[in-house]
């Protein structure tokens, strides 16, 4: 079942899915600021463009390009700011 997602006014969509182990999401993020709320634990993958992301328990903003990932845990949340277009993968749990 594919699932389809928007947020932030439609500058955030995904498309939600089942891998082999783990639910997912693939998606685009329109250049802005937006800050995610996480039920289960998070994994983000760049996949073109960039993010700019204040993570949990952290004071200082870092930069991931294409290629690049980060983890987020559980209950918590993250900001992000976002120059260009970025397409992302984010595995859940």
């Amino acid at each position: 079942m594919i699932k389809h997602n928007s947020y932030f006014d439609n500058n955030v969509q995904s498309l939600g899915f089942a891998t082999a182990d783990k639910p997912a999401s693939v998606g685009v993020m329109a250049a802005g600021e937006y800050r995610f709320g996480t039920e289960a634990a998070e994994r983000m993958e760049v996949i073109s463009g960039a993010l700019t992301v204040l993570l949990p328990g952290q004071t200082e903003w870092q930069t991931f390009a294409a290629g690049k990932g980060f983890d987020v845990p559980a209950n918590s949340h993250f900001d992000l700011q976002v120059a260009v277009n970025t397409a992302y993968l984010c595995i859940y749990g």
